[in-house]
């Protein structure tokens, strides 16, 4: 089951065994253009590109504002670059100054300069550009001295590792992901298997306490929970390659981490950015799931509708996390894949540690192939002393849900909260024909107004978005919609008859009549180190207790803004919706001890 048997793939003159091991980023590394510039030099990371030549100082931050920095410098992603470059071309410059590189940065730096998540990823992807430029078409031959003192730093590094393991969460499972790749690429640092054991042992109990029952992971981001999937999916092909085994309750757990990343997948083939998250498509590892599991479903997303056989749900809650999903289907109908509707809506837990956002109740919404209503991002994890852009993008107002007297629903912190956290809370979805609503509250220590939210989607079509702000005294309330960078200076303010509107080339956002509405600046981030303007659309109102009705209709230029009314009679609303000149819609509901009853649309 584990190293008895296992295959030696590739013995050197100078007894040197190494093992061919599935690289799970080898396609995402390939950029001639990074590997050039770091040939010359010059090093792009988090938005920031420096000329530090080939000779370069690994112990100081050349970036001194942001350790971040620093620290993907250390991981040496750009080496699969290099090696991917060298594989196409046959250009010796690559793995000449791969191995400079690599040769200064072993000379210099100690096992334990950095945190030990850094010295995974670099051990990783040392080993898996070593592979590469010596198993590609253009084979490099490294000289005998380099290669073994490449491979006694690996060897005292995962020493290093295996003494220090992060305790918990994201960092553990890649670290352990990283003795997992040593031990079976390189077996002369795990002669007797007992690191291998260790490494299966230890990274199947990472993953049923990391991965909720839901198959959410346990930190509430979108971008760290396919980053782990990454780890565990890789595993998972490295064990079938190699003739080992998790059990049968870490494959099912890792099959429920599949289907959330399926279905937080927005049609147009991207991620939602929720805690700590850039924007990103994971479709190669959804294909990697639908292989290694058998599951035409999760092709069928992969290949947005090319291959496979469609999800059987398109409504989907997954409770412990208290993410929820609406979408119009999955492309079998009229409309295409990348047209179908989409809503991510949040009202969970912060989150473990350090990469939870201020921003219950917070969504997302997509349509016509591109996202409209967006989460920011995050764009740092440095605090700058002029502007500390790290609270901007974790607080409440960078979020499209409501603020109170313009506070964070949670005091801010650059990490981890330490107390008086916002708690949500999950109140029920309800479906019918035409219809599904899911309604959710949050609760702040920072303030004694309950907000609740509830969201119509109508008719697979457009949706009503139903915000109950309740106090005691008087409070500002702000709700917030942040557009895209593609709609900035391209909203509109108009009145009707009827309702306020807010129009950009692909949606209207329409309020009751006498809404004060503002377009804010604002910021989105795609990408760590990289912000653009982009527009939010907010209205305000000073109240104890305050309702806000929103109509989000994606819709072209051309087409008829939306009209509707809203009549209250006591606990009971009626909500009138004219979604084109040829009729009228009726939505009713009475509430009831935070429930709807007698829903209705007609």
């Amino acid at each position: 089951m584990f190293l008895l048997d296992l295959p030696k793939n590739k013995t050197n003159h100078y007894s040197i065994n190494r093992r061919e091991v599935f690289c799970v980023i080898e396609h995402a590394y390939r950029s001639r253009e990074i590997a050039d510039a770091v040939s010359s030099g010059r090093f792009a990371i988090t938005g920031v590109e420096l000329d530090l030549g080939t000779d370069v100082n690994w112990l100081s931050n050349p970036c001194e504002k942001d350790i971040e920095w620093q620290i993907e410098w250390h991981k040496f992603y750009y080496g699969l670059d290099l090696a991917a470059s060298f594989s196409q071309t046959g250009d010796g410059k690559y793995p000449h100054v791969w191995e400079k590189l690599v040769r200064s940065f072993i000379r210099q730096v100690p096992a334990e300069f950095a945190s030990t998540d850094v010295l995974a990823r670099r051990v990783q992807n040392w080993i898996y550009a070593w592979q590469i430029f010596t198993t590609a078409k253009y084979s490099e031959n490294f000289s005998p001295d380099f290669e073994r003192g490449l491979l006694r730093s690996i060897e005292i590094q995962v020493e290093y590792l295996r003494e220090n393991l992060t305790p918990e969460r994201n960092h553990r499972t890649l670290e352990l992901y990283a003795l997992f790749i040593a031990a079976l690429a390189l077996p002369q640092i795990d002669k007797n298997g007992q690191l291998i054991r260790f490494a299966i042992e230890q990274f199947s109990e990472n993953l049923l306490i990391d991965i909720l029952p839901d198959g959410a992971h346990r930190e509430q981001s979108t971008h760290y929970h396919c980053t782990v999937l990454r780890s565990f999916l890789g595993a998972k092909e490295n064990a079938r390659r190699f003739g080992l085994k998790f059990s049968p309750e870490f494959d099912h757990r890792l099959i429920k981490a599949c289907e959330f990343a399926m279905h937080i997948h927005r049609p147009d083939g991207e991620i939602p950015a929720f805690s700590d998250s850039d924007r990103g498509s994971y479709h190669d590892l959804l294909k990697l799931a639908g292989n290694i599991f058998s599951r035409p479903d999760f092709i069928y997303a992969a290949t947005t509708g090319g291959e496979g056989t469609a999800p059987i749900s398109s409504n989907v809650s997954f409770n412990n996390s208290g993410y929820f999903i609406q979408r119009s289907g999955w492309g079998t109908g009229e409309t295409s894949f990348a047209n179908e509707k989409f809503l991510m809506f949040d009202c969970g837990p912060i989150g473990d540690g350090g990469h939870g956002h201020y921003d219950l109740l917070n969504i997302e919404i997509a349509a016509s192939g591109k996202p409209l209503i967006v989460d920011n991002g995050r764009f740092t994890y440095a605090e700058d002393e002029d502007f500390n852009w790290r609270h901007f993008f974790k607080g409440t107002a960078a979020h499209s849900t409501v603020t109170v007297d313009g506070k964070d629903q949670t005091t801010y912190r650059r990490g981890k909260p330490k107390c008086g956290i916002a708690q949500g809370k999950f109140l029920e979805r309800v479906s019918r024909t035409d219809l599904d609503v899911v309604c959710g509250k949050a609760v702040s220590p920072n303030y004694e107004a309950i907000h609740t939210r509830r969201i119509f989607f109508i008719r697979n079509k457009y949706w009503l978005i139903f915000d109950e702000l309740k106090g005691e005294i008087s409070h500002r309330y702000d709700l917030r919609f942040h557009l895209t960078p593609a709609a900035w200076n391209h909203v509109g303010i108009f009145k009707m008859r009827t309702n306020a509107v807010v129009r950009t080339p692909d949606l209207a956002l329409i309020f009751e009549k006498d809404s004060e509405i503002n377009v804010e600046p604002g910021w989105f981030s795609p990408q760590y180190g990289i912000k653009k303007r982009s527009p939010c659309v907010s209205v305000s109102t000073e109240a104890a207790s305050v309702e806000f009705f929103t109509l989000v209709v994606p819709l072209n230029l051309e087409e008829k803004v939306p009209a509707f009314a809203v009549t209250r009679n006591g606990s009971s609303t009626t909500v009138s919706i004219s979604p084109d000149n040829s009729r009228t819609e009726m939505l009713s509901w009475n509430l009831h001890d935070e429930r709807l009853e007698d829903l209705k649309l007609a």
